[in-house]
């Protein structure tokens, strides 16, 4: 088809197909690691990855590539980069049998570890999952000595193909562990499975760094809050000339307010998307719960609900008080706005009845300039007619000039009236 084609069209339809579940078969030891990046880190995880690309004589990625995997013969590694962090997942075959203690980092110790220790970027959550044949809980026992009673999650997975044992907490060696055993199960779905696993609690601590962003902002907005109410109550008994510094102190609390709000609102907005996206995981998963245990489903639940409604809490805090202060604002310039008003309107009624006395006044005054004009109109008149009587045309210049003066006056007295009327009359429409 020679057709124009979207320059968007492949990168939207691939969008489907990112980052693609990794196939695997039990029994696999998996570690995975994700790192906090601003944009230095992610171009400096890019760097770190291509360097242990190079070291292995494999080809490097090109600019545009954010997810990759990798068969490092030994290990696999699976890399991932998103908006706020980096993923590093490696991978490598394990033995049978229940694993042990250090045996949950088989698949740091086939990495080269000097590369390992230069992983750039902060470390927020580190997972070791140890994918195991069999459903066989005989050495329940055993087992359970591996994990924390009291936080301690088993359930089934995948409609009773799977079962989860973890108990969320962090072990001496700073990693926290999964244990799933595994029936007859798909590499494919087993490898979605593990996914979701991993994604669960990636997306759980992600989630909860709005935590702290919200603890914090509780003292400022206890204290605007407080300024808030204080200037409410001001502006009740508050004169008129008060206005002025309310005003001001109302503009600086918006300008605080509303700078709290920018700094926090991205943080609470992505904290809310990574717990729906928790939410989302676990209902993929389809579990089923074991008899006298917690399923993962449960343990979010309680465990996460605290910290997802302070969050919630403190970003409808942060919006009702952007709010209110937006309406006192309004209030308060409204009042100002009316006050003004009033000003003005005692102003120009001030000015209009000044403009009634001028004119009053200049209506008495017309009588003079009528009397004025007519006396240097006359003067000049009277010039005249001594000039004719020079030439012999009139006999009494002093006759000419008086009957004249009458008519002088007359038409300067009509001229005035008429220019006074007009002006009148122009001013009124």
């Amino acid at each position: 088809m020679m057709v124009t084609e979207h320059p968007l069209r492949r990168a939207l339809h691939n969008e489907v197909h990112a980052r693609p579940p990794e196939p695997m078969a039990a029994p696999v030891a998996i570690c995975h690691m994700v790192m906090l990046a601003d944009a230095d880190v992610r171009q400096a995880s890019r760097a770190h990855l291509i360097s242990l690309l190079h070291d292995h004589h494999l080809p490097v990625p090109d600019e545009q590539t954010n997810h990759l995997r990798v068969d490092m013969g030994t290990w696999r590694l699976r890399w991932e980069l998103h908006t706020e962090f980096v993923t590093w997942t490696f991978m490598t075959d394990a033995p049978m049998g229940l694993p042990k203690g250090s045996d949950y980092d088989l698949a740091l110790r086939q990495l080269p570890q000097e590369w390992l220790k230069n992983l750039p970027g902060e470390c927020l959550a580190h997972i070791q999952l140890w994918a195991k044949l069999t459903q066989d809980l005989a050495d329940r026992e055993e087992l359970h000595q591996q994990f924390r009673e009291e936080s301690l999650v088993a359930c089934q997975l995948a409609e009773g193909s799977a079962t989860l044992h973890t108990d969320f907490q962090i072990d001496p060696s700073g990693c926290s562990r999964m244990l799933l055993r595994v029936g007859q199960i798909s590499q494919r779905r087993l490898g979605r499975l593990v996914q979701r696993l991993l994604e669960i609690e990636t997306y759980r601590m992600m989630a909860l760094l709005g935590l702290p962003v919200a603890r914090s902002a509780v003292p400022a907005l206890a204290a605007a809050e407080q300024e808030l109410a204080d200037l409410a109550q001001a502006i009740r008994s508050a004169s008129q000339e008060q206005e002025a510094d309310l005003l001001e102190r109302l503009t600086r609390l918006a300008g605080q307010v509303e700078g709290l709000y920018a700094s926090q609102h991205s943080r609470f907005s992505a904290s809310q998307a990574y717990f729906e996206l928790v939410d989302r995981r676990i209902k993929d998963i389809r579990e089923t719960r074991l008899p006298g245990f917690q399923s993962v489903g449960e343990f979010m639940e309680r465990r996460l609900s605290p910290a997802r409604s302070t969050c919630d809490w403190v970003a409808k805090r942060q919006t009702a008080l952007s709010e209110r202060v937006s309406r006192m604002s309004n209030l308060l310039r409204t009042r100002v706005d009316f006050q003004q008003q009033q000003s003005s309107q005692a102003l120009l009624t001030a000015m209009n009845r000044r403009q009634g006395m001028q004119l009053k006044l200049q209506t008495t005054v017309e009588g003079l300039s009528v009397a004025a004009i007519t006396y240097y109109i006359a003067g000049l008149v009277h010039y005249m007619a001594e000039g004719l009587q020079a030439k012999g045309w009139i006999q009494n210049p002093a006759m000419a000039t008086a009957i004249a003066v009458p008519l002088i006056a007359l038409v300067i007295w009509w001229v005035t009236r008429r220019l006074h009327f007009k002006v009148m009359k122009t001013d009124k429409t």
